[in-house]
């Protein structure tokens, strides 16, 4: 079982490390499955718009819903979501050298979302890096049944796993 996670301290530095990381894999040569997450901050309130590419050429979909500067609940649109989940798993099924998820999110923790996806990748022997997130970690970690690995988030530690998970 060849699953990582890492979870960067600041707002939306996963995001970041993960694209990069996703770029320097490419450039290798790996044949890469998965998505990334850009976010779009916004002039008009303190959200940002979430948009994720799916690896690896795109497309880009949105995956927040405006709900107006007052709402507090889930902005996550799961239907655009869902959208990125079926394209992954197509390419997967067409191989991939490592599937990268950018967040094991509520909806993973709920059953939906990439968990199927990180399970076909586990049962085809793919190596998988998840970007976690404080409020879920537990849920990822307990969907793993405790197998999936720490990592520290930085580039060259992604890359060496990887590399050494070949």
């Amino acid at each position: 079982m060849k699953i990582a996670y890492t979870l960067a301290p600041g707002r939306g530095e996963t995001n970041l490390l993960l694209a990069e990381f996703a770029e320097e894999m490419a450039k290798r040569g790996l044949r890469l499955c998965g998505t990334v997450q850009v976010d779009t901050e916004r002039d008009k309130d303190h959200h940002c718009d979430m948009d994720v590419k799916v690896l690896p050429e795109g497309p880009v979909i949105r995956i927040s819903q405006d709900l107006g500067k007052e709402a507090r609940g889930c902005r996550l649109d799961t239907n655009a979501l869902e959208e990125a989940v079926a394209l992954t798993d197509r390419q997967l099924g067409e191989g991939a050298d490592l599937l990268l998820i950018n967040k094991f999110g509520k909806h993973e923790a709920d059953g939906r979302g990439f968990r199927d996806t990180i399970g076909q990748a586990l049962a085809a022997g793919v190596p998988i890096i998840v970007g976690a997130n404080k409020l879920n970690v537990q849920a990822l970690i307990d969907f793993c049944d405790g197998m999936a690995v720490e990592l520290a988030p930085e580039v060259d530690v992604l890359r060496d796993w990887v590399l050494t998970s070949e």
